[in-house]
């Protein structure tokens, strides 16, 4: 049997996480119904303009990111909506979007080591810095290609702190980025590294660090490719890089060499 906690669907009526859909609609916002789905409770005030606001902070980040590339490129070649849009979801991994996963991860696993330790925060910052250099590993959800402070990360912090939802996680993210500078490396927390501190405060599980990327991310995917299809010709050029070969010289199946 196949059994499932989210929805029961019969005729004329359907139940999700235990309301009736037709209640939800027009009276819950979408980050609440999010949350309901992942926590099978609703969200409380806070909870709710928070969820509100890390969806709004992961929507759009210009055409460079390669979500956005893959899924305007792929609307270039006439395909539906949906296709494109799936092409730039399937772009999203460990690289791109993966970041809030790998830091929440990280910082939940820390804020424990911290807790069985009683290390202080700063002491907690130092340690993990100092493993993962010894690892040989980076910090992720710090520095960004373009911002040197990211101004989403900056506004994420002021409503954490404003709705009281500020606890360890977030305090050992901000913790990492002063030893960072203390080591002489200015490293900002970028929007996955806040995100990833929100989200362990609000008790998310790490593993669903990718979904709160991806449930505001597909909302610009949308955007793109439509204006992709409405306003450019199909198969427009979109790479303009040189290209330079450096395969094998020219050779004939004659001279098998």
């Amino acid at each position: 049997m196949w059994k499932s906690a989210i929805s029961r669907v019969e005729p004329n009526h359907i139940i999700t996480r235990g309301y009736p859909q037709e209640e939800l609609i027009g009276r819950i916002n979408f980050g609440s119904v999010f949350f309901l789905l992942l926590k099978s409770r609703l969200p409380d005030d806070k909870e709710a303009r928070m969820m509100d606001a890390i969806i709004t902070s992961s929507i759009d980040h210009g055409v460079t990111p390669p979500s956005t590339h893959a899924a305007r490129i792929v609307a270039s070649a006439g395909v539906p909506l949906s296709t494109a849009v799936a092409a730039g979801v399937l772009a999203v991994g460990d690289v791109h979007g993966g970041a809030i996963e790998d830091a929440a991860r990280i910082l939940q696993d820390w804020v424990k080591r911290m807790h069985q330790n009683n290390w202080s925060i700063e002491q907690t910052a130092e340690n993990l810095l100092n493993e993962l250099k010894k690892l040989k590993k980076r910090m992720p959800g710090f520095g960004h290609r373009l911002h040197t402070k990211d101004p989403r990360t900056a506004r994420l912090y002021e409503l954490a702190q404003e709705l009281n939802i500020t606890g360890d996680h977030i305090k050992l993210s901000q913790a990492i980025r002063d030893e960072f500078e203390k080591r002489g490396k200015k490293l900002p927390i970028n929007v996955d590294g806040a995100i990833a501190g929100i989200i362990s405060d609000m008790g998310f599980d790490w593993r669903l660090g990718k979904a709160f990327f991806l449930i505001g991310r597909v909302a610009g995917l949308i955007a793109h490719v439509y204006e992709e299809m409405i306003t450019q010709a199909p198969m427009r050029k979109m790479c303009q890089q040189d290209i330079e070969y450096d395969g094998p010289w020219e050779r004939s199946l004659n001279n098998k060499q």
